[in-house]
């Protein structure tokens, strides 16, 4: 276990590195390394690196850094889902809390709701998007039984093709032409507005999450194992998954509102570290993020530079690098998905 996080927390940095390096204008390693630096100790620059210097610090490392912790997350809320429905074709957006995000951010595209907000505009409406999406969900799924993973999955997937049929509307109704093209933009994921003010609170709900999880692990693997068999070994199965879908809810929904919907990452990842690391969810709930960090830093930094000057959006690359290794996995790892 130490080796596989050893070598994961070594690629981070070398990734986070690069991809404050790398871009449509590259910055030689050793000013980027000074840059950093200087930032971090108040030291002062040259007049003439004013320019290269703003690119690294006020541009590319939020971006970057955000890039990580959004990564990580993802990775993290997949493993929690996976567990929460015991699903392992679930992801973070599975439950409907993406596309409730996805209405709020599109009033404020089409609408300028919450303009006095300025750039925190549409982090603010997506973000209250999805904590009423994740109401909606808690209260169409539940049942006596509590919360049951069918039940969960089918509300979040039937509420999802309602939100998504509001945000059409909206998109339609909208007198500015651009809102479709901006809408879908932010929809396939985007780190373009990232900014040091939105990385504080993304972060800080990741880790609280990891940790959670982390504590949580053994609970988790009980549950793995079916509700009947997790309640007879004294798991209260009701409660733990309510404060479960609560916490994946709440981190989604930060996630979303600083990023966009970034899809595959949740979903896939998880099965790659557990054909590494195995199936236990302590192990898994540690890799993953560390995984899923390093994967979309470099899928930022591709995002930014395969078409430079203009930018693909996230989604469209980690789809098509997300759709053929989930093929590879599911042929390799029959067992895990289902059966034979």
């Amino acid at each position: 276990m130490t080796t596989p996080v050893l070598l994961l927390g070594i690629t981070l940095l070398v990734s986070i590195v690069a991809g404050i390096a790398l871009g449509p204008t590259t910055v030689a390693l050793p000013d980027v390394l000074r840059y950093l630096g200087k930032a971090i100790t108040g030291g002062s620059i040259h007049p003439d690196e004013v320019t290269s210097y703003s690119i690294v610090w006020n541009v590319r490392a939020p971006r970057v850094l955000l890039a990580a912790v959004v990564g990580a997350g993802l990775a993290l809320v997949g493993v929690a889902v996976q567990a929460l429905v015991r699903n392992a074709l679930a992801d973070p957006f599975v439950l409907g809390i993406s596309s409730g995000a996805s209405v709020g951010a599109t009033a404020v595209v089409v609408f300028g709701f919450f303009a006095g907000l300025g750039v925190l505009a549409l982090s603010t409406a997506a973000f209250l998007g999805a904590l009423g999406a994740t109401a909606l969900v808690y209260l169409a799924a539940r049942s006596k039984l509590g919360l049951t993973p069918l039940r969960l999955v089918l509300t979040g997937v039937a509420l999802a093709y309602g939100f998504q049929a509001v945000m059409s509307v909206l998109i339609f109704m909208s007198p500015n032409g651009q809102a479709a093209a901006s809408v879908l933009f932010w929809l396939l994921g985007s780190l373009g507005a990232a900014t040091w003010a939105s990385l504080p609170l993304a972060a800080a709900g990741v880790a609280v999450g990891m940790v959670v999880l982390v504590r949580k692990a053994t609970t988790l693997d009980v549950m793995a194992m079916g509700d009947e068999t997790a309640a007879s070994l004294g798991t209260d199965v009701a409660s733990l998954r309510r404060w479960l879908f609560l916490l994946t809810a709440v981190v989604t929904g930060l996630l979303v509102a600083v990023s966009g919907a970034i899809g595959f990452v949740g979903l896939v990842l998880p099965h790659v570290v557990r054909m590494v690391v195995g199936s236990g969810h302590r192990n898994v709930l540690i890799v993953a993020p560390l995984a899923g960090a390093s994967f979309l830093v470099w899928v930022d930094l591709l995002a930014r530079t395969l078409v430079a000057p203009e930018e693909l959006p996230l989604g469209v690359i980690t789809a098509l690098i997300g759709v053929p290794v989930f093929i590879v996995v599911m042929r390799r790892r029959g067992y895990s998905f289902g059966g034979r």
